[in-house]
């Protein structure tokens, strides 16, 4: 047989595209071309795929070879076909049997001694194999988190060679099993928090309605601590949530690690980080922090120190939940759909309003503030004022008897019951409301309507912040276990609602 098709895939954003690796032997010159839009990295599979057949015992043929990566308008990158081209190969020439190919998805890199070495997106095939009802054979390290998804068959792939030996069965395949995943015992609780009761119960308000929140306040008034303990009160993922984010991880150079299965990612990259790092990017397109916090937490510590375009590039996702990257030959869209949390100082030294410590000057104020832009500002939901706790309250602390904090997972609940009471009535998180169906899921009495016109005007909110002004009366509802919005809420609500500034 002297033409061969092997089943493989291509990863297309967060999903992935059969690619049919076609093989063809013929007389001539011996030489090996790939067509197929294939990069860099896929054209010299030919030397690691020549050097793994010789390696795992097996004869390279002396003839024309003509490599085909179908469909050919598809870019292909990276070394997942060298797997399938070798297979092709040895197929091809005779040297492996042709049955049952067709219920098989193969995906890896070779080595040069015919070792099968891990490859990015492998939960995405796992995902494509699902969907088609067929098997997927993977090295190993790739299986163990492929093997996460339900109802698919993964197969190990050690070597070219034991693959070889299972295809013209020698010895079965061995199914990859999903490694044991130990939830870690999180050490963040907010019952170490001293004080900060207005600070707590806004973290619990945007858990519970997945509301933005950005926290102003003097270095040591503890706005990290608070921000890094907001995943132990985040109701927990659902297998499709789990399922998205860590395709989407798997995508990332650093991989997807099986250790954090169903925990929420919490990204906080550091203020020096580039737009592209944020949002994505590169002549390959490849997911950003945004995209690396879907499903999870979004944290930028020090807000006003990242530059002021490195901002504007949140503005999309936080309003759609989703990053469209456009390269001169790819586009890419990547989920980001994340709670999104900040910290910022009220001023350059952060000691505003104190004479005794701020020494900035008006100007400075003025330039450090206008590193956040109105249209920013107006897309977070919730603008807190977060001071240091009294020393005297930390003087009472110190005694076991008079350490009263409330336990992330007791507050975890309550957030827990929020969620679902949102999830059963408009499947969403209340922050994700259009503003065509407010008025079925947060409607408002006259009494209310007018209470939330005085508040519109005395903040002079845009209509997309007396929006979220509704939807966030609408969540503190829902944690009163009350079916109304009432003017309490509304109220409740303006107080996390403060003038577009940050000092």
């Amino acid at each position: 047989m002297s033409l061969s098709v092997i089943r493989s895939c291509a990863c297309v954003g967060t999903s992935a595209i059969t690619v049919s690796v076609e093989v063809h032997l013929s007389r001539g010159l011996p030489a090996c071309s790939i067509v197929g839009l294939p990069e860099t990295a896929v054209k010299e599979s030919r030397d690691r795929v020549r050097g793994a057949i010789l390696s795992s015992g097996f004869e390279m043929p002396r003839m024309r070879i003509i490599v085909n990566l179908a469909p050919a308008d598809l870019p292909k990158e990276g070394g997942r076909f060298d797997l399938p081209i070798a297979l092709g190969i040895l197929v091809a020439s005779g040297q492996v049997k042709a049955e049952d190919l067709d219920r098989y998805l193969f995906l890896g890199e070779l080595a040069l001694s015919g070792a099968v070495r891990p490859i990015r997106g492998a939960l995405i095939a796992a995902l494509s194999a699902k969907s088609d009802g067929i098997a997927v054979v993977l090295p190993k390290e790739s299986g163990q988190q492929a093997a996460l998804v339900e109802e698919v068959e993964v197969l190990e792939a050690d070597s070219l060679a034991q693959v070889c030996a299972a295809l013209n069965r020698l010895t079965p395949f061995q199914p990859v099993a999903p490694l044991d995943v130990l939830k870690p015992i999180d050490t963040l609780d907010y019952a170490n928090v001293i004080g900060q009761p207005m600070a707590k119960r806004a973290m619990e308000v945007a858990a519970a309605g997945h509301h933005s929140l950005l926290m102003v306040g003097p270095p040591g008034a503890g706005k990290t601590m608070l921000a890094s303990r907001i995943s132990g009160i985040l109701p927990p993922m659902t297998e499709t949530e789990a399922l998205e984010s860590a395709a989407i991880s798997s995508l990332s150079r650093s991989g997807f690690d099986p250790g954090t299965w169903r925990i929420r990612p919490f990204r906080s990259p550091h203020h020096s980080a580039s737009g592209a790092a944020l949002i994505g990017g590169g002549s390959i397109p490849m997911p950003g922090e945004v995209s690396l916090a879907h499903h999870g937490v979004l944290f930028l510590d020090e807000l006003p120190e990242f530059s002021r375009h490195v901002l504007e590039l949140l503005r999309e996702p936080m309003e759609s939940g989703e990053v469209h990257i456009s390269r001169a030959k790819r586009q890419e869209t990547y989920s980001a759909r994340f709670l999104f949390l900040a910290a910022a100082n009220p001023c350059p030294c952060g000691y505003f309003g104190d004479p005794e410590k701020c020494f900035c000057r008006p100007e400075q104020i003025d330039r450090y503030n206008q590193k956040l832009s109105g249209p920013l500002l107006d897309r977070i939901d919730m603008t807190l004022q977060v001071n240091v706790v009294p020393r005297n309250v930390m003087r009472a602390a110190r005694k076991p008897t008079n350490h009263t904090e409330e336990s992330s997972e007791s507050i975890r609940r309550r957030v827990s019951v929020a969620r679902e009471l949102q999830i059963r009535r408009q499947s969403k998180p209340n922050a994700h409301l259009v503003a065509s169906e407010l008025p079925i899921f947060c409607a408002l009495s006259d009494q209310v309507y007018d209470v939330l016109e005085r508040l519109t005007d005395r903040y002079d909110l845009s209509t997309r912040g007396s929006h979220k002004l509704i939807k966030l009366a609408r969540t503190i509802a829902d944690m009163n276990g009350e079916s109304e919005i009432s003017e309490e809420h509304l109220l409740t609500a303006s107080t996390f609602r403060k003038p577009r500034s940050v000092s």
